[in-house]
């Protein structure tokens, strides 16, 4: 009997699972249209074996461009139904391509319903590649889920040896190996060989227990995102608002501006009933609760990039629409 801890592993795709035309093709290896499932890329890793009894689950292999909500949804469902189905388990690790990496990881950290420790991991060359860190990068997801120390911390993200909160992490480089990082505090720890070594923790409330159910939901709100840029006139603002959004974030100037024919844009749809909330472009830095913003009912994204403020405005939307509730909501997720 394995005294092993065990492991979920959820293959969704990505270069993670990528293979590509030969062993020195790292850049153009999605060509090929050639994915592992999970068990084949356990198959691929087989040090693995020697970290964890990990239990393959099959999704669908698709590069992250490719998932959103409904797959959020679904792990949600298929997390829990793994908890369920084995109680011994120590935690889950989903693979999953490093596009749209930082998005599924906070939705997960938001609205999942156990409270095992869940890693996401990926990789920035195939696993076909000349010195893929895609071996690597899996067994130290494996190490991080299974360690005690990993619980209660929400969702982890593990690249290049360490450990980030899912909140606070963010793909900063196309190709380097050292792409995944949390600009204002730094990673929550590290895992060098079969140590997994913790020295901080985000503060911010995950779930499980948010309000955030998404178990039973056809869709989430629309909510779009509007780059500011000098000379941005409010076009795409009102374009959004006429296909429907409940909610804009607006990526603007840092520390939380915009043009004045953007801005106004925004007040109007503010006017009009739909959630305005004001992040920035800059990637870091926590944008100023002010007298403009108040005035117009906008809320401040805290230091939450616009990709990740939409996802948190869209998953507040479902349970309030009053700016004050919103901004508390900001303030505490």
């Amino acid at each position: 009997m394995s005294t092993l801890p065990k492991v979920a592993f959820i293959g969704t795709g990505g270069t993670l699972s990528s293979v590509g035309r030969d062993s020195l093709d790292i850049l153009d290896y999605t060509a090929t249209g050639r994915r592992l499932e999970a068990e084949e890329i356990l198959a691929r890793v087989p040090e693995t074996r020697a970290v964890a009894e990990v239990v393959p689950v099959r999704y669908r292999a698709v590069t992250s461009p490719g998932i959103g909500f409904s797959d959020w949804r679904t792990l949600v469902r298929l997390c829990e139904e793994l908890a369920g189905a084995h109680p011994d388990l120590a935690g889950i690790v989903i693979g999953h391509g490093t596009a749209t990496l930082e998005e599924t990881a906070y939705a997960l950290s938001l609205t999942l319903t156990v409270d095992l420790p869940v890693v996401l991991v990926g990789s920035q060359r195939p696993i076909s590649a000349l010195s893929s860190d895609a071996g690597l990068n899996l067994v130290a997801a494996l190490r991080t889920a299974a360690a005690p120390e990993s619980r209660g911390r929400g969702v982890l993200v593990v690249l290049n040896d360490e450990i980030q909160a899912a909140r606070e992490v963010t793909k900063t480089s196309v190709t380097r190996m050292q792409t995944f990082r949390s600009p204002d505090f730094g990673v929550l720890g590290q895992v060098d060989g079969e140590h997994v070594r913790y020295y901080r923790r985000s503060e911010r409330r995950h779930a499980p227990g948010t309000p955030f159910d998404i178990r039973t939901l056809d869709a989430l709100p629309r909510v779009d995102i509007s780059y500011a840029y000098a000379d941005a006139d409010g076009t795409a603002v009102r374009a959004f608002a006429a296909a429907g959004a409940r909610g804009i974030v607006s990526a603007g100037l840092a520390p939380g501006m915009t043009p004045p024919a953007e801005a106004e844009a925004l007040a109007e749809a503010a006017a009009a009933g739909i959630a305005i909330v004001q992040s920035t472009r800059a990637g870091s830095g926590v944008v100023p609760s002010t007298v403009r913003l108040a005035s117009h009912g906008i809320v401040p994204a805290d230091n939450l990039t616009a990709q990740k403020a939409r996802i948190l405005l869209a998953l507040a939307l479902t349970v309030t629409r009053d700016p004050g509730a919103l901004a508390e909501i900001f303030a505490t997720y």
